[in-house]
């Protein structure tokens, strides 16, 4: 990372589709995190993000496939 650039907040949005039958069903999850402090690993904070934006997508879909599935 550049000397002279601050990341102060980092955001991740995940989606997914799922047919059930005859019907498409998508949802979407974003989250922002704002951080505060200078010396995080972005890198751990970047991974961390993601793997939380995807399993709540992964569990909107496991929802889904529950509720309409036969």
């Amino acid at each position: 990372m550049m000397n002279d650039v601050e990341v102060k907040t980092i955001k991740a949005t995940s989606r997914a589709s799922v047919k059930v039958g005859e019907q498409y069903y998508t949802v979407e999850y974003s989250e922002e995190r704002i951080i505060n402090n200078p010396d995080v690993d972005l890198t751990v904070e970047r991974d961390v993000l993601w793997d939380t934006v995807n399993a709540e997508c992964d569990k909107q879909v496991e929802e889904i496939l529950k509720t309409f599935k036969k």
